[in-house]
This record gives C-alpha cells, sequence and structure tokens, in this order.
C-alpha cells in the first residue's frame, strides 16, 4: 500500500514496482480522486493488479480498511507546502502528524511486516512547521518499533532533499527566476 499514491513519489514508485517487480497487489491511497482517475489510464486494476483505493489518512477507519492483508506500507502522504502550511497550521498538523500516527495504528492492528514513511530534509533542525510536523511524525514512526510488543512489523524513515519534477520543487521556481532576470 502506498499512502499518497497518486502524487509524484507514489506514481514514480508504482512505475519502478510494475517494471521491476511482479507483486501480488499494490493498493494507491489517496484523497484525490481525479489522480485516481488519471493514474487508472496507465495502470488499470485488472491489468496490472493495483487497487485504487480513495482515503485520507486522517480517516483511521478507512486506514483500517486499506491495510488490511497488506504486507508493505509506504507512507508518503503528507501537506508539504510550506507557505500553505504557514497559513492553515492545524490542516499540517492534522494530515503530518495525526494522520502518521493513524497509518502507525491501523499497521500495528493488522500486522503489516514493514512501513517506511518518506520524510525530508527539512526535518533536520526545522524552521518551520512542515519541517517540525515532519520531525514530528518520524519520531512517531521510530518510536512505534518500542511499542509493538510481540508483533513483527518494522518502522523506518526514509530522509530525502528537494525532489527534481516532483510538486513543490524548487527547481521550476529558479528557472523561472533565472528566466525573468530575478
Amino acid at each position: 500500500l502506498i499512502t499518497g499514491g497518486t502524487g509524484s513519489f507514489g506514481k514514480s514508485m508504482v512505475d519502478f514496482i510494475i517494471k521491476n517487480y511482479r507483486p501480488k497487489k499494490i493498493h494507491i491511497y489517496s484523497r484525490d480522486e481525479q489522480k485516481h482517475f488519471e493514474m487508472q489510464k496507465n495502470y488499470p486494476e485488472n491489468k496490472f493488479n493495483v487497487r485504487y483505493l480513495i482515503g485520507d489518512i486522517r480517516d483511521k477507519e478507512r486506514l483500517l480498511f486499506a491495510t488490511k492483508d497488506v504486507d508493505i506500507v509506504i507512507h508518503a502522504a503528507a501537506m508539504k507546502h510550506v507557505s500553505l502550511g504557514e497559513y492553515n497550521p492545524f490542516e499540517v498538523v492534522k494530515t503530518n502528524i495525526l494522520g502518521s500516527q493513524n497509518v502507525i495504528d491501523a499497521c500495528i492492528s493488522n500486522e503489516v511486516s514493514k512501513v517506511i514513511a518518506l520524510s525530508t530534509d527539512k526535518a533536520s533542525s526545522p524552521i518551520n512547521l512542515y519541517g517540525a510536523s515532519k520531525l514530528t511524525s518520524d519520531k512517531l514512526f521510530i518510536n512505534a518499533n518500542n511499542y509493538l510488543g510481540k508483533l513483527n512489523t518494522i518502522f523506518s524513515v526514509v530522509r530525502y532533499g528537494n525532489v527534481m519534477g516532483s510538486k513543490g520543487s524548487i527547481i521550476p521556481i529558479l528557472l523561472n527566476q533565472f528566466k525573468n532576470n530575478k
């Protein structure tokens, strides 16, 4: 299952998995129905064994359903636009922190084997709410390993920097500024 599966990372990951592996099934979990519709054109459910689940990580009940019989979860769903986050701070908290906790809880409840949460370089010494919310999320995922009891779920976090061509990437902004002599 990939949360945020219709986003920049999710689409690239699905493409990579389909081209290099033969998974039993891939679950795409995202709240954007238009992106689901567009993605289905490239990867129809019946041809590629992809299941499209519309849902928000803020909805724990839907996550419990989505993670049932899932082996691996890649958690890529997040609010990541810094300026929008500063203007809408509680929305960032609800998605990046509370939504992440929902992912953890659903994965523990359904005994998912491996959970990989995507993070950002902005979580290291954060200077804005986005970075702070991702740092909090990182700590939730890492510490989830401490309260599993006898379960074998492994929680991991992967941090990376600005991804060229992704939504919110600084590269198009810099190119536009260069083009306009700014």
